[in-house]
């Protein structure tokens, strides 16, 4: 277990490595022996420094609902992380050059919130009833940690990627909102296009079986530590497809085929 001064520690560096768009040193390393526990810890503390300058909590996200992220980073349960004010950009949105550090983007479905959801024992008719509408969403990743370590070619571990933030860093959404009964999420596709290229598709049933699964885990796990989602919210459930990167001079466009497109450029 970390001690509360190495959690602080953590935290201040991830906060500082965001504020100079300058990556740090994996986690990991420095704490070999640290747990999961540990990361939302550390998770907690830097969202605690960036509520203390002024942002406000939105939402969550959901990670590492697909089998191959998972296998990536040997871990066999999803992650999260908060979504903040400053993170939401409109449809068609600008994204300034000097924002982010490695963007890459995902598809997946926002749900927005009209009760609350407290677990334990949280299922997937319960989110549906929670949920006032769906949407189309680009979640944008960052990174404020190296991804792999120049000296010893070690990559990343789940205690660094949720530590992050979860990776956490912006959310486009766009498109045709519908209410949770009137689509079968399972079978909602997107196809990811950069400048005009295909480079990812995916379907709904590739987060969990269903997308909605994702918003039950999450607040079965947020039950253990006495937090829930609140109606409101706005919750990215899971991406279906692989990170994509966004390089500067990238045109990126989910669409999502009968329930819209959603977009963003990366000056």
């Amino acid at each position: 277990m970390m001690t509360p001064q190495e959690v602080e520690d953590a935290a201040a560096r991830l906060f500082e490595a965001e504020r100079t768009r300058t990556q740090v040193r994996i986690l990991s390393l420095d704490y070999p022996q640290a747990t999961m526990d540990d990361a939302y810890a550390v998770q907690a503390a830097l969202v605690r420094r960036k509520i203390a300058a002024g942002r406000k909590a939105k939402g969550w996200k959901i990670g590492l609902t697909s089998k191959a992220m998972q296998y990536a980073l040997n871990i066999n349960v999803p992650d999260s992380g908060i979504l903040l004010d400053d993170m939401f950009f409109p449809d068609s949105a600008t994204i300034p050059a000097d924002r982010f550090i490695q963007p890459r983007v995902e598809a997946e479905i926002a749900f927005v919130m009209k009760s609350d959801l407290k677990g334990p024992d949280v299922n997937i008719f319960d989110v549906l009833n929670a949920t006032d509408f769906i949407t189309p969403a680009i979640e944008i990743l960052d990174t404020r940690i190296q991804r792999v370590d120049p000296e010893t070619k070690k990559v990343r571990t789940f205690f660094d990627t949720i530590a992050d933030n979860a990776a956490n860093a912006g959310i486009i959404t766009g498109g045709r909102p519908v209410r949770p009964l009137d689509a079968d999420m399972r079978w909602i596709g997107a196809i990811l296009l950069r400048n005009g290229e295909i480079e990812e598709t995916g379907l709904g049933a590739g987060v969990l079986n269903h997308p909605a699964a994702g918003i039950a885990w999450l607040a079965n796990r947020l039950a253990q530590y006495g937090s829930s989602i609140s109606a409101g919210d706005v919750v990215l459930s899971g991406s279906f497809i692989r990170p994509v990167e966004a390089r500067h001079g990238d045109t990126i466009v989910a669409d999502f085929g009968p329930y819209g497109t959603v977009s963003a450029y990366f000056a």
